[in-house]
């Protein structure tokens, strides 16, 4: 290893997951690879996904979307959150999907295509109680009308009809039912002006794997994708999944203290009996929250060590006891797994940050050097 700290990235194990839950779901699954893939490598994670029989490609923006089809990733793309200026061209030259929530995106998606000659790929989200982006109330019937007149004027060709879920990670939680509801309204009133998607989708990770009536046409797969249980397991869970993302450094170095030697700023921890610190250059820059500082522990020297003090911009302390640490030593922060005697997994630190592992795993910062990997990631 020669970064300070690198993020070792499982491609089999997205092959795995994909496979893992087109085998629950029996529909069509949309890898959504945002953020650079949650942290992973969108370019790299989207191959895979792919190959392991994803139909579809899921993205924030423009840029994520374009720099899918600059890398020659030519499968179908939904890009779904664009500023009222955004240069549909590209997208449309691009032959990317074009997510549409207002009247006024569509207008300028429609703009676009008729400069450019060439039909928009759009796909309509309705609001069906997130209150994010999409359509909701008397702005729905508005959007799919204009969305109709378009299509005739063969400016436009609606394929799909989408929303998105608030609490689907919460079994049993009667705001599901209520979506679901509205969203069926909701395609009514599209297929009622006219409009007759190919694509209807609503699930998510977590609705796709425990919520039957949610699945439709096709499920959107984020977390679930890189091997995060969607309702809290802090390994595999029940449906098998596996954790794509290890997350590992060296010891930079090491010094023994007595009692009562203050660590990090403040100090925030003394030590209470003569002991080892181990230094390890990651901090809160590269994606360690800084409130995890007295929370969180590595995986160091074959046991669970306990992170003391401040995390800082560029480091942090670990107490090893008496453990035989030295300089180099390999240290996993999280990795796949479970247990007290296996690395946390990032499921882990999310709970220590008070946080979910969307943000852990997509705040590692570009100081952390991401290798692709296939075959399981190594815990050393």
């Amino acid at each position: 290893m020669s970064a300070l700290a690198e993020a070792l990235v499982d491609l089999d194990a997205i092959v795995s997951n994909v496979r893992t839950i087109a085998s629950v779901t029996g529909t069509g699954l949309m890898a959504v690879v945002k953020a650079d893939g949650f942290g992973h490598g969108a370019v790299q994670v989207a191959r895979s996904a792919l190959r392991a029989g994803a139909s579809w490609l899921g993205v924030t923006s423009s840029a994520e979307a374009l720099t899918l089809r600059e890398a020659g990733v030519t499968a179908p793309t939904l890009s779904w959150l664009h500023g009222p200026d955004d240069d549909f061209g590209m997208l449309i030259k691009g032959d990317v999907d074009v997510g549409v929530s207002t009247t006024t995106h569509l207008h300028a998606v429609a703009d676009a295509a008729r400069l450019l000659g060439v039909p928009a790929m759009v796909q309509l989200k309705a609001d069906t109680g997130l209150s994010r982006n999409g359509a909701a109330g008397d702005d729905w019937p508005e959007l799919v009308g204009w969305a109709r007149k378009y299509e005739r004027e063969g400016g436009i060709r609606v394929r799909g009809v989408w929303s998105h879920l608030a609490d689907a990670d919460l079994p049993g939680a009667p705001a599901l039912g209520q979506q679901v509801a509205i969203f069926e309204e909701a395609l009514r009133t599209a297929r009622s002006a006219g409009l007759d998607p190919d694509l209807v989708h609503l699930a998510n990770s977590a609705a796709a794997l425990s919520a039957p009536r949610t699945r439709f046409d096709l499920c959107r797969i984020g977390i679930a994708l890189y091997g995060v249980d969607p309702f809290g397991a802090s390994g595999p869970g029940e449906f098998g999944l596996h954790a794509a993302m290890t997350l590992r450094t060296r010891v930079v170095n090491v010094k023994r203290v007595p009692a009562g030697t203050g660590v990090s700023y403040g100090p925030e921890h003394v030590t209470g009996a003569p002991t080892t610190l181990a230094l390890l250059p990651l901090g809160y820059a590269d994606g360690l929250p800084r409130a995890t500082g007295g929370r969180a522990s590595v995986w160091l020297a074959g046991r669970r060590c306990p992170i003391v003090g401040r995390i800082a911009m560029d480091q942090c302390v670990v107490d090893v006891g008496d453990l035989p640490v030295t300089i180099g030593d390999p240290v996993v922060v999280f990795g796949p797994g479970e247990g007290d005697q296996r690395p946390p997994t990032v499921v882990e630190w999310a709970r220590w940050a008070d946080t979910n592992p969307h943000e852990i795993l997509t705040g590692i910062g570009a100081r952390v050097a991401r290798e692709h990997l296939h075959g399981r990631a190594r815990n050393s």
